[in-house]
């Protein structure tokens, strides 16, 4: 379902232009544009699930993770209610991260195989997370409007990644969508033919720098996906492996 309307902010109001990602990050964390999510995000690190009684929630939008010279970008949907909406940094705390870090560890891109908080010494190695959706929506369905509302801040975060990044990798379609709009926003040339989401889905792509890049997709890791089979470790490392390769070297695929 795609967002027609208008947007309902001023997008320069939502994400201003900063000149670092530290900048960015501070700005990310204050952002109040989207009552629903606001409300929502609060309620659970007050409520908290009984399993987490003991800790304090985090509460407030995800920052992007990763160094400021990465050469992949992975871009998720949102954070969880349970797992970086409690500890603050995305894909952390659930079985999503535990997916996805156990993936980039076995192919050289994190230094660690688990992601449990902001303080366990994770360092990703040349690349960097970030998602469409700074806020834990409720069942996890970021509303049309709030997917639209959200993007200036990714369109700001990949101007800072440029024009070291050299693929992206799309967790779901949400977030395949969101990459592509960012990419058309940013007046990169996109194929004729908008390229439809799947697992493995890709298409390269040359920038207004001159360089080639690959955006490539991936089923989410969510519990929905990898409980069903939907999506296994082979699959996920597959596209993984492909994008990082690609990132470092420009290899084919």
């Amino acid at each position: 379902m795609e967002w027609r309307g208008r947007l309902p902010t001023n997008p320069a109001k939502v994400a201003p232009k900063v000149r670092s990602l530290k900048i960015l990050d501070k700005e990310i964390v204050g952002c109040v544009a989207c009552k629903r999510l606001v409300n929502w995000r609060e309620e659970v690190a007050i409520t908290k699930r009984r399993a987490y009684q003991d800790q304090k929630y985090w509460g407030k939008p995800i920052t992007g993770f990763g160094p400021a010279d990465a050469k992949l970008l992975i871009v998720g949907l949102a954070p969880g209610a349970h797992g970086a909406n409690r500890t603050g940094r995305i894909f952390t705390g659930d079985s999503s991260g535990d997916w996805l870090y156990r993936a980039l560890y076995r192919n050289g891109l994190a230094t660690i195989e688990t992601s449990t908080s902001r303080n366990d010494g994770q360092e990703l190695i040349d690349t960097r997370i970030a998602c469409a959706i700074r806020c834990a929506p409720p069942g996890n369905k970021p509303l049309p409007i709030e997917a639209v509302t959200c993007q200036p801040w990714l369109v700001r975060e990949f101007e800072l990644l440029f024009p070291k990044v050299r693929a992206f990798l799309a967790l779901g379609s949400i977030a395949w969508k969101a990459t592509l709009d960012v990419l058309g926003e940013l007046d990169e040339q996109m194929p004729r033919k908008r390229p439809k989401f799947g697992h493995g889905a890709n298409f390269k792509f040359r920038g207004s720098d001159g360089n080639i890049r690959l955006v490539i997709g991936s089923y989410h890791p969510s519990q929905q996906n990898t409980f069903t089979g939907k999506l296994t470790r082979s699959q996920l490392d597959s596209v993984v492996k492909k994008a990082g390769r690609f990132a470092h070297a420009g290899k084919p695929l």
